[in-house]
């Protein structure tokens, strides 16, 4: 086991557990089956529409985590009369957003933010807002929400639900969602103090210090007048009160042993992947309610020119584009008004063009090893996509490059996207540029595309 001393429980005999806060689950009208089924089908729904962060060091890693957590026996579900019974088949994946949160599903599916791991101090805090989630599911909060919320006809639905039928697909039909911004999914302060305590004790037998998931939430709170990416976190989970000292309280009352801050010694390499990595080049095909009905930008591309100074290069771009993003950000996006769709609480890019660095996993940037692994990368994200011509050799800045050519749903109208990658090996990592646009516009502005290429310095 790697990492540091934090904290010895001290005041608890080696019996505490039957001092223990006894928790017991809400009323419920759904089984741990429907639980199951709901979770999985609200999951791929979500999967569809959000920025899934496709990267298998990070996936490992959550999940190394996750499983020193369900070892625990308050990771089993809690039955009525306070026994623990069966372990949810739990998931966990990240999700490319700068905006601090994370949730859980009915039945074991858990979504944590990019933002939640960059803004926690240490593994601790990380596997808390973990344990938090797995609480939530394993003491049922959203499907008890779900079950006050319509007496009437949800009982004739359950008990008619047919199997290999969708339940997500007839709970929607009378107004139940478990969407990603779901009401189901903001918790009351009772579910929160009950998900705290739960919580605390998982951390407790992974050997993570409890008070760790109460110092993350402090800090939030701390932060949250100045933040405006805090604020669904911090309505989605309120803060019970006292959330430190009850917390610390629960902690007097389990066995005495040793915390760590990192368990696994590799919190902070995660950290700083994270910190590099690109924002997964969209799913597109999926425009949520829209259904792909959003027309093409009419607007031609400008024959003046703007500069934009990245980081480290620079290039032109037509003057009646508009910059989303920074310097300071990994990602830039240039783009016509309309180029940009908001669409299921994720940024579509159909129409323009994506800039940033490509992680090479801390190696110097190799650019065919790169480039191949930045397209096995994209198409992990689109699983619609598919490679299309040859990739051939060009030069940007009298620098070797590659262009390759993809190919996947457009979100203009059910349009077939066009997605021109070029790639440059540079000391910063992989620089690419992703040039989007749907077939029926590619011709016509392809040579806009051409000219920002030309238009690139290194520096």
């Amino acid at each position: 086991m790697v990492g540091t001393v934090l904290a010895v429980a001290l005041l608890g005999p080696a019996t505490g557990w039957a001092q223990l806060k006894e928790l017991r689950p809400g009323w419920n009208l759904f089984s741990a089956e429907q639980d199951v089924q709901l979770g999985k089908e609200a999951a791929a729904e979500i999967e569809r529409q959000a920025p899934v962060v496709h990267n298998r060091e990070l996936d490992d890693y959550l999940n190394v985590i996750l499983r020193k957590l369900e070892q625990s026996r308050y990771a089993r579900t809690l039955e009525r009369d306070g026994r623990r019974a069966e372990l949810y088949p739990f998931t966990i994946q990240a999700v490319y957003d700068k905006n601090i949160n994370a949730f859980s599903l009915p039945g074991g599916p858990i979504f944590v933010n990019t933002a939640v791991i960059q803004a926690a101090e240490n593994e601790a805090q990380l596997a808390g807002v973990m344990a938090h989630e797995m609480s939530h599911v394993v003491l049922r909060h959203s499907t008890n929400q779900a079950s006050k919320r319509n007496l009437i006809a949800l009982p004739a639905l359950l008990a008619g639900a047919l199997a290999g039928n969708s339940l997500l697909g007839q709970l929607t039909q009378i107004g139940i969602s478990f969407g990603a911004n779901s009401a189901l999914l903001k918790f009351s302060r009772t579910d929160e103090a009950e998900a705290d305590y739960n919580g605390a004790e998982i951390m407790a037998d992974a050997g993570y210090n409890p008070l760790e998931m109460a110092r993350f939430f402090e800090i939030l709170e701390g932060k949250s007048g100045r933040q405006g990416s805090l604020v669904q976190f911090l309505s989605d989970h309120p803060n019970p009160g006292n959330r430190a000292e009850a917390i610390n309280d629960e902690i007097r009352r389990l066995p005495r042993r040793a915390y760590v801050e990192d368990e696994t010694g590799q919190f902070s390499h995660v950290q700083e992947l994270v910190r590099h990595l690109g924002a997964p080049v969209h799913a597109r095909g999926n425009t949520g309610e829209d259904g792909g009905s959003a027309a093409v930008p009419a607007e031609r591309p400008s024959g003046r020119v703007r500069s934009y100074a990245g980081r480290s290069y620079s290039l032109e771009f037509p003057d009646n584009w508009q910059i989303q993003g920074s310097r300071q950000e990994n990602v830039v996006t240039l783009a016509p008004r309309g180029g940009v769709l908001e669409s299921g609480g994720q940024t579509l890019v159909g129409y323009g063009l994506e800039v940033s660095y490509h992680d090479t996993q801390g190696r110097p940037a190799d650019l065919e090893r790169d480039t191949r692994d930045l397209v096995q990368h994209i198409r992990e994200s689109n699983a619609d996509m598919h490679v299309g011509r040859e990739a051939r050799r060009i030069e940007v800045d009298r620098k070797p490059a590659i262009l390759s050519t993809l190919y996947s749903q457009s979100p203009y109208r059910g349009e077939q996207e066009v997605d021109v990658l070029v790639t440059v090996a540079r000391p910063q990592g992989l620089f690419y540029m992703v040039f989007v646009a749907p077939q029926s516009r590619f011709d016509s502005v392809q040579a806009t595309f051409e000219e920002i290429v030309r238009s690139v310095r290194f520096q």
